[in-house]
């Protein structure tokens, strides 16, 4: 079997929901951004090609391993429902990044403001939140325990997803809101510059399919406060991309929305 038909029988033999299987653009989409991530040009793919659970991606990541299709190094994690796959390197190196002051911008977006802002003192939550998710991580960087996933209990109960999320994708700025006082937020009519990476992916000879790395938002309003940032996972992505030749073509751009409502 080729590597693409490798990649479509592993997702329907493992992620397939009440008898009906992704189809083999949704399996290649999902091989193109698992190969991205074992590539390390990016640090995480979360889950959401259909509503197979943590313990099916699980299975699905093993037998592609299994098959010599990705490395053995990744790990999955089961955070609060939501099943993701990581590279432990590449996110515990964002993650130390993160509790030694630097890491992503945080952005405040609770619904109480008339615009987002730059905020400090959330950062101290969502770098405690860092060093958890560290410790769950020893041991797995060295490619060890890999027949175990990473599951996080009720410990996150009370993390904001939306700000973890933006953490572990390796984004240059995440979303914080206090989820205690509502889980809306101020973006309603807010314009977002939204940045999307994409490149080619080609499994063999005859596959080629576009692949989206990254897209995310930031609110216009703080384009200077966050350029330096942009810049910065920017040139480290052109720098990671310059060094392996499964992805190719790598395009990375923006463009302004506003939108009536924004779900975090």
């Amino acid at each position: 079997m080729s590597t693409p038909e490798l990649f479509v029988a592993a997702a329907r033999q493992c992620l397939s929901i009440r008898r009906k299987s992704l189809s083999v653009p949704q399996c290649l989409d999902v091989a193109a951004q698992l190969s991205a991530v074992d590539l390390a040009l990016k640090p995480t793919l979360l889950y959401d090609a259909n509503s197979a659970g943590a313990d099916q991606v699980h299975r699905y990541l093993r037998l592609c391993q299994s098959s010599q299709l990705v490395s053995e190094c990744l790990v999955t994690l089961d955070l609060n429902g939501n099943s993701l796959v990581l590279n432990p390197v590449e996110v515990r190196s964002n993650l130390e990044r993160m509790v030694h002051g630097g890491g992503p911008v945080v952005i405040d977006v609770c619904r109480s403001l008339d615009e987002p802002a730059v905020t400090e003192p959330f950062r101290a939550g969502l770098k405690t939140i860092a060093q958890d998710l560290i410790f769950l991580l020893e041991g797995f960087d060295a490619g060890k325990e890999v027949d175990q996933g990473i599951y996080v209990a009720e410990r996150s109960d009370d993390w904001n997803l939306s700000a973890v999320f933006g953490l572990l994708l390796g984004y240059p700025a995440t979303y914080w809101f206090d989820q205690t006082d509502s889980f809306e937020n101020c973006l309603a009519m807010t314009p977002l510059t939204v940045t999307t990476a994409s490149a080619t992916w080609q499994a063999d000879d005859a596959t080629v399919r576009k692949c989206c790395l990254y897209s995310f938002s930031i609110p216009a309003v703080l384009q200077k406060e966050t350029q330096s940032h942009l810049e910065d996972w920017k040139l480290t992505l052109e720098e990671r991309f310059q060094q392996q030749n499964t992805l190719k073509e790598l395009t990375v751009c923006q463009s302004a929305v506003t939108l009536p409502s924004v779900c975090l």
